[in-house]
């Protein structure tokens, strides 16, 4: 038997592969299913099964993708309404997978149909439990009310997972693996480890789910107790995953668009298109065409597009190094994003060696920051009001870049605002966000709080 763990670090996901014995199932694929199948090939496996642990709401599953091109059958656990040919288990349901076998366990909470799948080897044994959105290392999944469950609060849905987890879940063997579907990163979950693998009996120790740390009534209240909105792009998400979608090569084919300057000008000009330059961010800020909205391939990409990009019918212009036109169009492809209509043919160096404006985001290090810091200066940080905890500076304001466009009122336009994130990704994201909005004294903390904590003797306080 074979288990191997397919984990995509932009959007933290963990999907899952297993043979045995010739027979293959894949465990919440994601939409560009290409290493599936040559896993598949590999181990000289015929991939049968399909499972989905819930409907994703931070990306797209490539289940049907893989069940149309391998002939597999899709599964869901009960409760699951999709509008295509699948599987609808019932709990306790066993599946065969050459000698292996997955059992059906209903674990609902973070969906009404979340299900988990205990893996039994050749020899009857329990090997490990895949808990998807259920159980996190450390954690487990946030409720996810994204707009589906009318009538229900987060608070019945807390209570669920915690019967689910410690139901379900806790009273398995100790030494199975836990296998989950996000490590830390993810959006489905508050402060998840970075591991991505453990034991049932470590997570029985150390996770408040299962340790015993707190009650019904308690677990329910530190569960929904300054819970996020769920990005705008979730509920669009969920749809795409219930009710299908374009497979990937038609996504690429209609694109793949190469446009010269005039034709990238024109079509920036139509209403609801957004250009995306995804090159790095030291890059972006020595010069970028105008309007533009900085989210790097080299970082949290998919999740901050999703942040940013509010509609996901949106019509997406790219700028990207040249070899990278597929990629982007990929990864966007992830969290739904469909409708990129082409990209700057030749990159940004074709825009910068022409008479077009061109634009660019002013730059100070943590040193200089220091010199001219005091109670006068605006700096904004745009790191998670979780990550404030572990240090901040008292002259800073938290504006997190998730809600930024919900704080515009409080960004005086007037003023000159210093900007930073935690090493200097999000900051320079917000720092084009706002430019596009009309704010034009922007400047990026270069290296953000990781610099200003290790290179300058600026005072760092912590939450009591």
């Amino acid at each position: 038997m074979k288990v191997e763990q397919i984990y995509t670090g932009c959007l933290s996901q963990g999907a899952y592969f297993i043979e045995s014995n010739g027979e293959a199932a894949v465990i919440d694929p994601l939409r560009d299913v290409s290493e599936y199948i040559k896993l598949a090939e590999d181990t000289n496996s015929k991939i049968k099964y399909v499972f989905e642990t819930h409907f994703h709401a931070d990306f797209v599953s490539g289940h049907l993708t893989l069940a149309n091109l391998t002939g597999a059958t899709i599964v869901y656990g009960p409760k699951a309404d999709p509008e295509f040919d699948a599987i609808i288990s019932e709990d306790n349901q066993v599946f065969k997978i050459g000698n292996a076998t997955l059992t059906v366990i209903h674990t609902p909470g973070h969906t009404l149909e979340s299900t988990s799948f205990l893996l039994k080897d050749e020899s009857g044994k329990e090997h490990s439990i895949f808990t998807g959105d259920t159980l996190f290392l450390g954690d487990v999944g946030i409720p996810d009310v994204a707009q589906r469950y009318k009538g229900i609060s987060k608070e019945e849905l807390a209570g669920t997972i915690f019967d689910s987890v410690n139901n379900r879940i806790k009273p398995l063997p100790e030494d199975i693996l836990v296998y989950p579907g996000h490590g830390a990163g993810s959006a489905c979950g508050k402060n998840m480890m970075k591991e991505t693998v453990d034991t049932l009996a470590n997570q029985k120790r150390i996770n408040y789910a299962l340790n015993g740390s707190f009650d019904r009534d308690s677990f329910i209240k530190e569960l929904t107790d300054e819970l996020p909105e769920p990005p705008e792009y979730f509920p669009s998400n969920v749809k795409l995953n219930q009710k299908g979608y374009l497979d990937l090569d038609q996504i690429i084919n209609k694109s793949s668009k190469p446009l010269n300057i005039n034709e990238f000008k024109k079509l920036s000009n139509q209403e609801e298109t957004i250009i995306l330059d995804v090159r790095s961010q030291d890059e972006f800020k020595n010069g970028f065409v105008p309007n533009s909205i900085f989210v790097g391939l080299k970082g949290g990409f998919a999740p901050w597009v999703g942040s940013v990009v509010k509609n996901i019918q949106s019509k997406i212009l790219l700028v990207c190094e040249a070899g990278q036109e597929t990629e982007s169009i990929v990864r966007l492809s992830r969290v739904g994003f469909d409708n990129v209509i082409g990209y700057l043919e030749g990159g940004f160096n074709t825009w910068a060696n022409s008479e077009e404006e061109t634009e660019t985001i002013e730059s100070i290090s943590a040193i200089n920051l220091e010199k001219i810091i005091n109670k006068d200066i605006s700096l904004i940080d745009v790191r998670a009001c979780g990550e404030r905890k572990s240090g901040f500076l008292n002259e800073s304001s938290s504006i997190p870049l998730n809600l930024i466009e919900s704080k515009f009122e409080s960004i005086d336009k007037s003023k000159k605002h210093y900007i930073h994130c935690a090493g200097g990704y999000r900051s320079m994201i917000a720092c084009s966000y706002l430019k596009k909005q009309g704010y034009q004294n922007l400047v990026d903390v270069k290296g953000g709080f990781a610099s200003i904590s290790n290179d300058t003797s600026l005072d760092i306080l912590k939450e009591n």
